[in-house]
């Protein structure tokens, strides 16, 4: 038992459909946070780390979702998962299915109106997280759908990382996440760039990052904080820098990456673009203005 909850504590009993990497740190933190766990996967192999540590293994779908009020999916896509499902159409009304199958806003928004129409309050969604760090203090999971029932298995949920709350739009927390991501490989590529730029000076990556970080974390992310009012109201007032400000800003990175070698496909991308909004007449609005043409 884990000292953490004691034994006179109740904890929900949780089903776990799908054990591969992800849905068996799924299971995994469940089952040390002392949730009753029953799992199931169509190679029950699979099960057995997880039985060892106190799980149930399932033998169909059907005793899978029998066994508590709560399923939480996590398999390899939604036709997948209606696979699953099917034949457990008596036992779905009154539970809750959690999915946290990746699948785009459609297919969320199509699962959601089939479970309604079985009588299973449904949330759909995304792991903003790697399945080492589920359970960890950096795990955020997003989630839209039948807002009571975040609120009803909220204590459940957030074993699993923070549950954010996107409200009653079930097709919203996959279309975060493909956001997300494009965000992530973004920074990412900035930050390999800034690397490749100074490595041919002698820079060692791990030098350079903690100053990068606290850019990003500082100034970058207060960029962010007023940018997104400015891209809600379609108005761009350049009071921090003007386009034309940092087109001559991106004339020095084409510089100094040309003389070391470096590609400059990234920032020859962003200078494009920052050229042609100041050659439609907008060198004088905030970098925001991009969003425009990104729109188009």
């Amino acid at each position: 038992m884990n000292p953490a909850h004691p034994a006179d504590a109740a904890r929900e009993p949780v089903t776990v459909l799908g054990l591969g990497a992800m849905g068996t740190a799924l299971a995994a933190a469940f089952l040390a946070a002392d949730h009753p766990t029953t799992v199931w996967n169509r190679s029950a192999a699979k099960a057995e780390p997880l039985v060892a540590r106190g799980a149930v293994r399932a033998a169909t779908p059907t005793d899978a979702v029998a066994a508590g009020p709560l399923i939480v999916a996590c398999v390899l896509d939604y036709d997948a998962l209606r696979a699953v499902l099917a034949g457990t159409a008596h036992l779905l009304p009154g539970r809750t299915l959690v999915n946290l199958t990746s699948g785009s806003p459609e297919q969320a928004r199509e699962l959601a109106d089939w479970a309604a129409g079985h009588g299973l309050h449904y949330l759909d969604g995304a792991i903003m997280i790697t399945p080492p760090g589920i359970g960890g203090p950096e795990a955020t999971l997003l989630y839209g759908g039948a807002p009571e029932a975040l609120a009803r298995h909220r204590d459940t949920l957030a074993v699993l990382g923070d549950p954010v709350d996107l409200g009653p739009d079930a097709g919203l927390a996959g279309l975060y996440d493909t956001a997300l991501l494009g965000l992530m490989w973004s920074s990412l590529s900035g930050w390999l760039q800034g690397v490749a730029l100074v490595g041919a000076d002698g820079v060692r990556a791990t030098d350079f990052t903690p100053v990068a970080t606290r850019w990003l974390s500082g100034a970058v992310a207060g960029f962010i904080g007023r940018y997104a009012a400015q891209a809600d109201a379609g108005h761009y007032p350049g009071d921090d820098a003007s386009l034309t400000v940092h087109l001559a800003a991106m004339e020095h990175l084409l510089h100094a990456a040309r003389a070391r070698g470096i590609d400059t496909a990234l920032p020859e991308l962003l200078a494009r673009r920052t050229e042609e909004a100041i050659e439609a007449g907008h060198g004088g609005d905030s970098y925001a203005r991009l969003i425009e043409g990104i729109r188009r």
